[in-house]
């Protein structure tokens, strides 16, 4: 029988990656499916802050037993680790992909240092108990966009030992060596000992 778990997002392309590195032993829903449609808080200073507070809401406010939610940061070492937990709001609160894109890539402009990683936290609440997973993947930040696939930063960001961009790859390369993946396999073996 399939475990049903409530992930707190209403990103439909998060919902196809992640139900694709769970596979076939989780009924999967996002929030669409249990009726919520605000905008969950986000208010903590950390990306694992984020993941725990979208989790709690979701249980607390929908009578939800087991959820879980995730928070990723896109960190620039050379910009201080921005944006980091305001990724998605990095140029105003419109949450504007490009937009973002372009501030990193013009704060970027004279800088040698390109250095960048995604971390991924997903924070799981399962019968009363949270649990949290980190997944990181360094690479680069390219000088122009590339590639039309995922979405977010995935344009302008090269993992070490690519020559392309997230958005070059197909959804499957991307699901074997991203951050969000590698958060999601350790849930992933997590919820197959429980």
């Amino acid at each position: 029988m399939q475990k049903r778990i409530v992930f707190a997002t209403g990103n439909v392309h998060k919902v196809k990656e992640i139900k694709a590195i769970l596979g076939d032993n989780y009924e999967l829903t996002g929030l669409a499916e249990i009726g919520c449609h605000e905008d969950i808080p986000e208010t903590q200073e950390t990306v694992q802050g984020n993941a725990l507070q979208k989790a709690r809401y979701v249980v607390e406010h929908y009578n939800v037993k087991n959820c879980f939610a995730e928070d990723t940061g896109f960190e620039v070492e050379a910009l201080n680790n921005e944006p980091g937990v305001y990724s998605a709001r990095y140029a105003g609160p419109e949450k504007n992909a490009d937009a973002n894109i372009k501030l990193v890539l013009e704060k970027l402009q004279h800088k040698e240092n390109r250095s960048a990683r995604f971390r991924t936290v997903v924070a799981l609440i399962l019968d009363g108990k949270e649990y949290t997973f980190e997944g990181i993947i360094e690479g680069q930040v390219q000088q122009e966009k590339s590639g039309t696939g995922g979405f977010g930063y995935d344009p302008i960001f090269v993992p070490h030992g690519e020559t392309r961009s997230f958005a070059e790859m197909s959804s499957e390369e991307k699901n074997r060596i991203s951050h969000r993946a590698k958060a999601v396999q350790q849930l992933k073996q997590f919820l197959e000992t429980v």
